[in-house]
């Protein structure tokens, strides 16, 4: 679920042009659960082909990042390594979560509650190895570079935005702020309408930028306090974190206290039983890796066509128009690139 800082944090609204030219490092793992979630049938149930193999991820894979390339944005995916020994009892409670959700939307399908099944059906997303392998075979053919990160992804992502090899991060989640990443670019994968969960209400998605520096000038405090606010609150690694305590009060105990170790003793019977400075290091001080080449080809038009359309039985018309669009960003990207390097010869973008 990631770090709920969204009530602390201001999000600036932008449009899919304003990351024309701009290389952007997706959170592979988020990404494909993102798809995973939304590319769903008439009852909730995902996408598959003629062998009964999902496909809900490569359908987002190929149809939403052609629109984002055509835009003139360079994405590079970072998927998730193994992951560290604190986010067990994060993981085994997510898996336990899918299952419970699981059964409920066999129930209700069968009962014939059919928006409920929806809803548990979502809750019900699993990205196996094969899905992810998947997914990188079909990146490779289009032409965008993806990364294996020895650990977290969001990691790994914050930290080339902190070399300047990317611009920004994209995820879902908060946890990259707190990670480093300069600037986190939200629902870039997901923009249009979305209904809200059991309500006949749909609300418009768009991308959103959030900024470290300035979040954390606005909230006056630096990115090793905005850290211990995250294990107050609770983060993948502390899940319970306090109870009781949320963002706001959690920013005001900070600030007016100090660090972590200084506020718990101000809160009733409050502990964290996790060794706190081996949160503290996981975000500050990641694992991650600087083996990496950052390249984008052209699509391998014919290789996607044979594993789309052919092992998968994706309709070829829709395939095709996704992969000319591809064509047609990364030529616009390479001119752009030209240019520029004409121009500014020492520009990193």
């Amino acid at each position: 679920m990631g770090i709920q800082l969204g009530d602390l944090v201001e999000a600036i609204r932008i449009s899919i042009e304003d990351l024309s030219g701009k290389k952007i490092a997706f959170d592979g793992h988020n990404v494909l659960y993102q798809f995973l979630s939304i590319i769903r049938g008439r009852l909730g149930e995902p996408l598959r082909d003629g062998s009964g193999r999902v496909t809900s991820h490569l359908s987002g894979l190929i149809y939403r990042n052609s629109n984002l390339v055509e835009a003139g944005i360079k994405i590079v995916y970072i998927f998730d390594g193994k992951p560290h020994k604190l986010k067990t009892e994060t993981i085994e409670s997510r898996l336990e979560a899918r299952r419970e959700a699981q059964v409920k939307y066999e129930t209700a399908l069968k009962e014939g509650r059919i928006s409920e099944a929806k809803t548990y059906a979502q809750q019900a997303v699993s990205a196996t190895t094969s899905m992810i392998d998947d997914a990188k075979k079909l990146l490779t053919l289009m032409g965008i570079p993806w990364i294996q990160a020895p650990s977290e992804g969001e990691a790994q992502s914050a930290y080339m935005a902190q070399k300047g090899d990317v611009w920004a991060t994209a995820s879902q989640d908060f946890d990259s702020l707190l990670f480093g990443t300069p600037r986190l670019v939200r629902n870039l994968s997901i923009t249009g309408r979305r209904k809200l969960p059991r309500k006949n209400l749909y609300i418009k998605i768009e991308p959103e930028r959030v900024d470290l520096d300035s979040t954390l000038s606005k909230l006056g405090i630096s990115r090793e306090i905005l850290v211990d606010l995250g294990i107050l609150i609770g983060t993948d690694y502390n899940p319970e974190g306090v109870k009781g305590v949320g963002p706001k009060t959690a920013l005001r105990l900070l600030k007016q206290y100090g660090r972590l170790e200084e506020v718990l003793p101000h809160l009733e019977n409050a502990k964290i039983p996790y060794p706190i400075d081996e949160i503290r290091e996981i975000f500050l001080k990641p694992e991650v890796t600087e083996n990496y080449k950052l390249e984008w080809h052209p699509p391998d038009e014919e290789g996607i066509m044979d594993f789309l359309c052919r092992e998968h039985d994706f309709d070829e018309d829709r395939v095709k128009k996704a992969v000319e669009k591809i064509k047609l960003g990364f030529e616009k990207s390479r001119e752009k690139t030209r240019l520029e390097q004409w121009f500014n010869p020492k520009s990193s973008e």
